[in-house]
């Protein structure tokens, strides 16, 4: 099955180089690597039907679909992107139906599944359905003649005559042009106004930049062919400082070639990292500097770039072995790991005591009262009744840096540390997310190759493939999870790292968690370092880039940042920091930074009746 489900996946794209595989954990996409759900071993019918119906939506995907392009027409507004993603979703969808019936019957099972499982067979209001998922399938409906799924029929009905008033001829009109995605994506840009999704303004005010950019992209283009002019005249090494365009910047600096989305892939919007997508990442560091000091942050190329699931890194014995070896470097630390786990679980259960207001005229019968009760039936104030108790809820992702440098000792004790974390804070109720950061090669790899092919353009950027480790997902039990730490112990995992990268993945994906409360913990032993970028980028290309990230996350971010540093200070970098000089303080360091952020002095970003303890 799994073989037959790739092949059809390439056929359908048109795309031989994909590379297939398969996890629990769900679906995703990065560049050429494709992650489909993994079918049980006893598979129902409804397994089926999910994973043909995930795999022919990437692969449509793949096919019809201009992921630079996408980006490049989003509309400000987070409701106006999710009716454009909806919508060109629907597109790419009719196209493929038009042509197999096959897949038009696995993308309709899968929508079917959906809608079943979001309860949209049960709403009785038009709030109750997002307009971006009637929009999907109302628009299906007009590209494709096929009516919406049986268990979505009365959420699209809430919103047809809404729908069809405003944009049905719309609608008609886009079917025509679904052929051409730039002439569609045009379409769709008046869609949104008729909608009063995207104003009038707003689209006078995107043509400008449009024309602005593509002016600036030529002005860069004549300083480029300039700059080659002088040095053909023998001013090389004066030219050398020049600023030249490099191949691609036009298109959008830092923008993602591949998708990644989870169980999402045959959703709406399945084409864009949300939140914190390209277009975020962009305006976060697009300072649009002419000097190469100040050039803002890109990839020369995210297209070789890969999030991985631990388990996908290794064979299942390999993986159990090291696993019995961390067991081993555990075992004499037994006593401290109880110790360190017993105290952060007092801390957060401290938070829990129980409250009364006492002197009540009801409520609870006070028994410190019973004396004088008996002694006068009809006296007040004899009753008490608990408070509420105000708790967090709170979600952790630890990310450890996965360098070269930390080989040895001191990734074990993060190993370790990850462990003792993820455990405790599962007994008290708290999600835990254990992630890593490496690169894929040392010295460059597939990247470095491309830009040495393309002619070695100055100032490329980030110049070699990232590598992002999932050891545990936040909604996964500890149990599935524990043997994935032994990965960090295998050999030829640990190269390279590329922090400000690691900690723009590892936060976006915390702002997608439904926790109100995110705490992102960051061990590392230093600066980023990644010899094939910094050879041919300057100096603090790297650095500058990471402290830009962390600027942005510890002043405009919901998300409370902390590290700790491994033998070198990184207090230079986040305003909330320790550095240990000894690989085994590690783990009490991880301790006493968290106990201190469920410290009730310190005020939360965010406070709930949440799940602690329960």
């Amino acid at each position: 099955m799994k073989r037959c489900t790739a092949g059809v996946l390439r056929a359908v794209a048109g795309r031989a180089d994909l590379e297939v595989s398969y996890a629990a954990a769900g679906s995703s996409v990065r560049g050429v690597e494709v992650r489909l759900p993994a079918p049980p071993r006893t598979m129902a019918p409804a397994d089926l039907v999910r994973l043909r119906g995930t795999a022919d939506a990437v692969a449509l995907r793949f096919r019809y679909h201009d992921e630079a392009l996408h980006a490049a027409r989003m509309p400000p507004g987070s409701e106006a992107r999710k009716v454009y993603d909806a919508v060109e979703q629907a597109r790419i969808e009719a196209l493929g139906a038009r042509r197999m019936a096959g897949v038009a019957a696995n993308i309709e099972g899968v929508l079917e599944q959906r809608a079943r499982s979001e309860g949209l067979d049960r709403v009785t209001r038009r709030e109750e359905v997002p307009l971006a998922d009637a929009m999907r399938l109302i628009a299906r409906q007009h590209f494709l003649g096929a009516p919406p799924p049986p268990s979505a029929a009365k959420a699209v009905e809430l919103w047809r005559s809404y729908v069809e008033d405003k944009v049905g001829a719309s609608l008609d009109h886009l079917k025509a042009l679904i052929d051409s995605e730039a002439d569609f994506a045009g379409g769709l840009k008046s869609l949104l106004t008729q909608l009063e999704l995207f104003a009038d303004n707003e689209l006078e005010d995107e043509r400008q930049e449009s024309e602005d950019d593509t002016q600036e992209a030529r002005e860069g283009q004549s300083a480029g062919q300039s700059d080659q002019d002088k040095e053909s005249e023998g001013q090389g090494s004066q030219a050398e400082g020049q600023p030249q365009a490099a191949p691609g910047a036009a298109e959008g600096d830092g923008q993602q070639d591949g998708l990644e989305s989870g169980e999402e892939l045959t959703m709406a919007g399945a084409g864009t990292e949300e939140p914190g997508g390209p277009s975020r990442r962009n305006s976060m560091f697009a300072d649009g500097g002419r000097d190469p000091a100040n050039r803002p942050y890109r990839p020369f190329t995210t297209k070789f770039d890969q999030v991985v699931a631990a388990e996908d890194l290794c064979e299942p014995e390999e993986l159990t072995r090291l696993r019995a070896q961390l067991d081993n470097q555990l075992a004499h630390l037994q006593g401290v790991v109880s110790k360190l786990a017993n105290r952060l679980q007092r801390k957060l259960m401290a938070q829990q005591t129980r409250s009364w207001d006492f002197d009540l005229e009801e409520g609870i019968l006070d028994t410190g009262r019973l004396a004088r009760i008996v002694a006068n039936p009809t006296h007040s104030l004899s009753f008490k009744f608990e408070k509420e108790t105000e708790f967090r809820d709170t979600v952790v992702t630890l990310l450890i840096d996965n360098s070269g440098s930390m080989r040895g000792r001191p990734i074990t004790v993060a190993a370790m540390s990850a462990e003792i974390l993820a455990r405790t804070l599962e007994r008290c109720g708290v999600k835990v997310e254990v992630l890593g950061f490496t690169t894929r090669a040392w010295k460059g790899g597939q990247a470095r190759e491309m830009w040495q092919a393309e002619g070695k353009p100055v100032h490329p950027g980030r110049l070699n493939d990232l590598r992002h480790i999932v050891y545990k997902a936040a909604d996964a039990p500890w149990r599935r999870a524990r043997r994935n730490m032994g990965l960090m112990l295998r050999e030829g995992i640990l190269k390279e790292n590329i922090d400000g990268e690691a900690l723009l993945w590892a936060h976006d994906r915390l702002l997608g968690r439904p926790e109100q409360r995110r705490i992102l913990m960051v061990i590392s032993d230093g600066a980023p370092v990644d010899d094939s970028t910094l050879s041919v980028n300057p100096g603090n290309f790297l650095e500058k880039h990471l402290r830009e990230v962390i600027e942005f996350i510890e002043t405009r971010s919901g998300v409370e940042l902390i590290a700790i540093g491994i033998g070198h200070d990184v207090t230079r970098y986040y305003r909330r920091a320790v550095t240990i000089m000894d690989a085994e303080e590690l783990g009490g360091a991880v301790m006493r930074q968290l106990t201190a952020l469920f410290d009730e002095g310190e005020p939360s970003k965010a406070r709930l009746g949440g799940r602690l303890g329960r």
